[in-house]
């Protein structure tokens, strides 16, 4: 949070920032209605108990795939009287639970047989919060791929029941698997795989050959892709905040879904399609953009439940997109994305991926995107991560010095002519018009501005904001420790609670203690040095005061413990920063003589003020005849 004085007359500028930080952390407080149903689900989880440990849904269809030997007639002919032509595809040898693994440096592949879909996606460079593999995909029991259609022989099939058969390949470095779901040797379904060295992406090719007469072109092909987020946090509920659905329509523009839950959310002409998991993503691309998509998004864990510890997934994510027909063959060419929610490498392949990245809207993310992130990189590349945040917190607040200091002086002024303004306040108590035009008047002789104090406020809130987005979002800081922080990424934990303290959790972190300590003090300072009498009308400030660290407190226990760091850090420079000023370059009694001086010199007024004051005096001659 930027700092700086506060009396009656600049307590619109706090009050902006304030009602930020509110507005914020109320977004993020779930409806009535989502804590209804989060307490619905929790008696329903509770009378299973065997589901509420395994907290998961197997996307593996409940159905039984047929596998025929082919020297058996009879099975044979009961795999064609449910399968048709597809048949065949359950006599080959590949008709059985097996899988291929392409791998690079990067990613480790398995594609199951059935279905021909990736059923285990794992990420080599990464582990979760307990030091465990980070997959994506595991054991193919939290994802499904699946293409729904008709068959001419008034068949519906399911491709996640069939058995593909696998053939790996090279071309150059680039690993191939062809996965092919077959009527003949010739005639069949392909998924097409190909993995390139050291890259998160992976092209993928749905295309049909010879299956004209057998697809039925007048019914709906559906493609439905399903996962369930497997958590990788610490924090399930804080990771789950940040947990959405991205979607990309229309050519370039993008959207998300949001933490709440979300049913059959429709658009049309999608390109891509992202299931977010904070720090790590799925993402499916078109070339040729699905015509409609409809997404789905079901909360497991819930965003206020703070004891989490036997939550193993986050969100439940759908998507369905029908698919079109050329020539009574399917066509796609696709790519798949399974790795980190890193900006810089989102932004690499310039597909409009970083918008993925919460880094704000309009200034705070132009902010970001091109300040921040590059800066924070940039220091990050020759320091240790918590020392980077130090650094440029440092920075920052000698760049936004100026601004406090111009805050500084109005207040400064503001605290010359109090005497003054007690004066008319008494002596025009009982005629509040008469008082507010001798204040008007006062400020104009002594050319003091009493908005000025909210002036800078203003400016600040840019550069607060866009902070308060940066660091959730920097995929840097993840399992990256700083003192006694073990991951900037995700709270710290100084002591564990043998309770839950509702809205604070079970833990105790130590960053935001401190930074509700050096807030306390920065208020107290500036509130306590400012603070007059309280007008009818006006905000309490020392309930303010009080309000504000306790906020940070409780609401930021939770929150990675490198934003913490930042405004503990921010506040002790302010605290600084305002001693210097207060204490060196400051001098109240040159501001009292400047002030003194411009009183005695004639004031040429505006149109604005004269008309005002033609107003006020007109007013008061109403009052004074009604009386």
């Amino acid at each position: 949070m930027e700092e700086k004085k506060f009396d009656l007359n600049s307590i619109i500028g706090f009050a902006l920032i304030f009602g930020i930080i509110v507005w914020m952390f109320y977004l993020n407080q779930p409806t009535p209605e989502e804590i209804e149903a989060e307490k619905a689900k929790k008696e329903q989880v509770a009378a299973d108990k065997k589901v509420e440990k395994e907290n998961t849904t197997d996307f593996v269809s409940e159905s039984e795939a047929i596998v025929v030997n082919p020297q058996d007639s009879v099975a044979l002919l009961n795999a064609k009287s449910q399968l048709g032509a597809f048949a065949y595809s359950a006599s080959l040898p590949s008709a059985k639970e097996e899988f291929t693994l392409i791998e690079n440096e990067l990613l480790s592949l398995k594609v199951s047989n059935r279905g021909g879909y990736i059923s285990e996606a794992l990420l080599k460079n990464f582990k979760t919060y307990d030091s465990v593999p980070l997959y994506l995909i595991k054991d193919g029991k939290n994802a499904s791929f699946n293409i729904n259609f008709g068959t001419t022989d008034n068949r519906i099939l399911n491709t996640k029941d069939l058995f593909f058969e696998p053939a790996v390949s090279k071309s150059g470095e680039n690993t191939i698997l062809s996965m092919k779901l077959k009527v003949s040797d010739s005639k069949y379904l392909e998924y097409r795989y190909e993995l390139k060295p050291n890259d998160y992406m992976l092209d993928f090719t749905v295309r049909s050959q010879g299956l004209q007469q057998v697809i039925n072109s007048s019914q709906t092909v559906n493609l439905d892709w399903k996962l369930q987020a497997i958590r990788h946090a610490k924090s399930a509920s804080y990771e789950n905040r940040y947990t959405d659905i991205h979607y990309e329509f229309d050519g370039d523009r993008d959207d998300f879904t949001g933490q709440g839950e979300f049913d059959d959310e429709q658009e049309d002409n999608v390109s891509w399609i992202g299931f977010k998991q904070h720090f790590f993503t799925s993402i499916l691309f078109t070339d040729t953009p699905f015509k409609t998509a409809s997404f789905t998004s079901k909360n497991i864990a819930s965003t206020t439940e703070l004891d989490d510890k036997d939550i193993k997934v986050t969100k439940e994510f759908a998507a369905s997109m029908p698919l079109e027909l050329q020539g009574g063959e399917l066509n796609y060419n696709m790519d798949w994305y399974y790795g980190p929610t890193d900006y810089e490498i989102l932004n690499a392949y310039d597909r409009n991926l970083d918008e993925i990245v919460p880094l704000g809207w309009g200034i705070f993310g132009v902010i970001n995107r091109y300040i921040f992130i590059p800066f924070f990189g940039f220091l990050s590349g020759f320091l240790p991560y918590g020392l980077a945040i130090v650094v440029m917190t440092i920075i920052v607040r000698i760049v936004l010095s100026p601004v406090t200091y111009k805050s500084y002086v109005s207040q400064a002024k503001m605290k010359v002519l109090r005497p003054e303004i007690t004066e008319i306040n008494e002596k025009y108590k009982d005629n509040a018009m008469k008082k507010q035009q001798e204040t008007m008047a006062l400020y104009g002789k002594a050319g003091v501005n009493p908005m000025s104090g909210c002036l800078p406020a203003l400016m600040q809130i840019p550069v607060f904001y866009a902070l308060f987005n940066f660091f959730p979002s920097a995929f840097q800081l993840r399992q990256k420790s700083f003192l006694w922080a073990d991951d900037l990424s995700s709270y710290d934990n100084i002591a564990q609670l043998p309770f839950t303290i509702p809205f604070y959790g079970d833990h105790v972190s130590l960053f935001p203690i401190l930074a509700s300590i050096a807030i306390f003090i920065y208020m107290t300072m500036t509130t306590g040095q400012t603070m007059q009498t309280q007008q009818p009308g006006m905000p309490n400030m020392k309930f303010i005061m009080y309000l504000s660290p306790l906020m940070m407190l409780f609401f930021f226990n939770n929150y990675a413990s490198g934003l913490s760091l930042y405004y503990f850090i921010s506040n002790l420079i302010t605290i600084g920063i305002m001693l210097v000023i207060k204490n060196v370059i400051i001098d109240e009694d040159k501001i009292h003589a400047k002030i003194q001086e411009n009183k005695k010199k004639p004031k040429k007024q505006g149109k604005f003020q004269k008309k005002m004051k033609e107003l006020m005096e007109q007013a008061e001659e109403q009052k004074a005849k009604k009386k």
